[in-house]
């Protein structure tokens, strides 16, 4: 079967975030001073072939914490579905 994984990864709150820093001020320059906080982070879709989704889910956690995402600085979540046509 066919399963899409979207995938959010995150800096950890305790890390600092230059980019989010960035683009809080950029905000405020343009008028949204209403803006307290800004974290970035990363966002990925896979479209993966599994048997079912409990074995999709546990490839794509897997693959987050041998590649995609930094254990040290970064958390991950992400949700499995079967891919729409």
């Amino acid at each position: 079967m066919k399963y899409l994984a979207k995938i959010f990864i995150r800096l950890r709150p305790t890390v600092n975030d230059p980019q989010g820093l960035t683009i809080k001020s950029g905000l405020h320059q343009l008028g949204f001073e209403e803006i307290d906080d800004v974290r970035s982070g990363k966002y990925m879709e896979l479209r993966l072939s599994s048997k079912n989704q409990s074995e999709a889910s546990s490839r794509v956690k897997e693959m987050c914490e041998k590649l995609l995402a930094n254990p040290i600085v970064e958390t991950y979540s992400f949700d499995i579905g079967l891919e729409e046509k």
